[in-house]
């Protein structure tokens, strides 16, 4: 595989599941990626460690999921200067209002994109669409996947 150009972080190995929908996006456009899993909550430094080094290994986005109180990707972005697009996971408790206001509250001058709840095929189309602002080729299979979706 290339060098990653996209981090992905979850906050627990059962986030996974909705992730895969990430994943396999981010594969069908062929844009190479690392993933990780790491709780801003029960592994600070592991997060502080792999987010502040992330632009050093090549990254150019972060996409950053987590559910209940989802402090991930404002973490994340507190430690890096990249883009960070934060995915909020569904809960059983509140059904993934907490996790969406966690990520969509943050605080100026620390911004986070985020998309829908479970939302992870548009994190994947969206880091993948602010890559191909400086790269053609990611351009062409952005243009291609609308094309698509306005055909029907």
């Amino acid at each position: 595989m290339s060098q990653p150009l996209v981090g992905i972080i979850v906050g627990s190995k059962s986030d996974l599941g909705v992730m895969q929908a990430c994943s396999e996006q981010l594969e069908e456009f062929s844009v190479p990626f690392e993933l990780i899993v790491a709780s801003a909550h029960r592994n600070p430094d592991k997060v502080h460690e792999w987010a502040a080094a992330a632009q050093e290994r090549g990254i150019e986005v972060i996409i950053a999921a987590a559910g209940k109180a989802a402090h991930l990707a404002g973490v994340v972005a507190a430690y890096t200067p990249l883009p960070v697009i934060g995915v909020p996971i569904k809960t059983s408790d509140l059904g993934g209002l907490d996790s969406l206001l966690s990520i969509v509250q943050m605080p100026s001058g620390v911004p986070v994109a985020c998309v829908a709840i479970n939302g992870a095929k548009n994190a994947a189309i969206l880091a993948t669409q602010i890559i191909a602002i400086s790269n053609s080729n990611f351009r062409a299979v952005v243009a291609g996947l609308k094309r698509e979706l306005a055909a029907g």
